[in-house]
């Protein structure tokens, strides 16, 4: 599984337009990747399929749940944005505030499309101007739900309270990703535009 993990996470580094695009972005931030030292494959618990560990500035790929490359990149892209926002915007995991808010702009920029909503119960044929809202909502308090131990209002409070600010917070991909799109290629050409270094 580990090797397997470690050759997903290379592919994805050398192909993947999104990955080159948050590496760059890293990169012009001051915070270079090395994928030996910052990306780790790892067995985790059932519940997750990733995680960013602000200690030591790593992103955990668990091996045993995200097999395919698609689901790596995802694991990727997803940690890469709370890696950038500590890198970026001195992000403290311990203020619930700035955890909903890196989970809000994580979910939005890298997982939360019309299709997995409706699939995630968070939308339907009929409700499709909140869709996109309502599953960002949902992935976040997931998230932080799942990294600290507080009751589901305290958690939604802190959602709520920082969700404007951080929903329309693009930065460094630039765009909302919809699926089988090229978003991800016409992100990671716009990429030098915002000063972003291209992989």
């Amino acid at each position: 599984d580990k090797f397997k993990c470690e050759q997903n996470v290379y592919k994805c580094v050398k192909n993947s337009p999104l990955i080159k695009l948050m590496m760059g972005a890293l990169k012009s931030s001051g915070c270079e990747i090395d994928i030996r030292r910052h990306i780790s494959c790892e067995v985790c618990d059932i519940s997750v399929s990733g995680g960013y560990d602000p200690v030591l500035n790593q992103v955990v790929v668990c091996q045993n749940i995200a097999k395919s490359e698609g689901m790596v990149q995802g694991v990727m892209a997803h940690e890469f944005i709370h890696m950038f926002d500590y890198c970026r915007n001195e992000l403290d995991f311990k203020n619930i505030d700035h955890l909903a808010c890196t989970e809000i702009r994580a979910a939005n920029l890298t997982h939360c499309s019309f299709l997995s909503a409706v699939s995630q119960g968070d939308s339907s044929f009929f409700n499709i101007k909140a869709t996109h809202q309502n599953c960002v909502k949902s992935k976040a308090l997931a998230s932080v739900l799942a990294v600290r131990r507080v009751t589901p209002s305290e958690a939604i409070d802190a959602i709520e309270r920082v969700f404007p600010k951080c929903y329309n917070d693009l930065e460094p991909i630039g765009r909302r990703l919809r699926r089988n799109s090229t978003d991800m290629h016409k992100a990671y050409l716009e990429g030098p535009i915002y000063g972003y270094d291209v992989y």
